[in-house]
This record gives structure tokens, C-alpha cells and sequence, in this order.
């Protein structure tokens, strides 16, 4: 939230409901909803896509250094 924020910078409330508004009307009460049902299971994919990456990491073990058989 607080990288939207400062992503957002300067604006509004003024500039938020002037956004939002634009939205009502470019697609309409009914598709908003859907968008945001949308919107919600893409992060939720991003998030678990995410998660399992860092799992994976850490379960991986880490290489064992290989012995010289020459020491010099």
C-alpha cells in the first residue's frame, strides 16, 4: 500500500473521484465488479507464484565445494 502511495504522489481526493468517476463511466457499474474480481485472483496467482519460488530456494541445498585430489 504504501508503494502505491508513493507511486500516487500528489494526488487528491479531488483527483481520486475525478479517476473514479471516469471509470463508472467508461465501463459501467456492472463490469467494475468483474474487474476487480479479476484483478484479485491475478495478484493472488502472483503472490502464490511468488511464494513458491521462494520455497524453492530455500529448500534447495546449497553445493558442497569440490576437493582438489592434488593439493599442491
Amino acid at each position: 500500500m504504501v508503494g502505491l502511495m508513493l507511486f500516487l504522489g500528489g494526488v487528491g481526493a479531488q483527483e481520486i473521484l475525478l479517476i473514479g468517476t471516469v471509470v463508472l463511466v467508461l465501463f459501467g457499474a456492472k463490469k467494475i465488479p468483474e474487474f476487480m474480481k479479476g484483478l484479485g485472483k491475478g495478484v493472488k496467482e502472483f503472490k502464490e507464484g511468488v511464494k513458491d519460488i521462494q520455497d524453492h530456494i530455500e529448500k534447495e541445498p546449497e553445493p558442497t565445494p569440490k576437493k582438489d585430489p592434488n593439493p599442491q
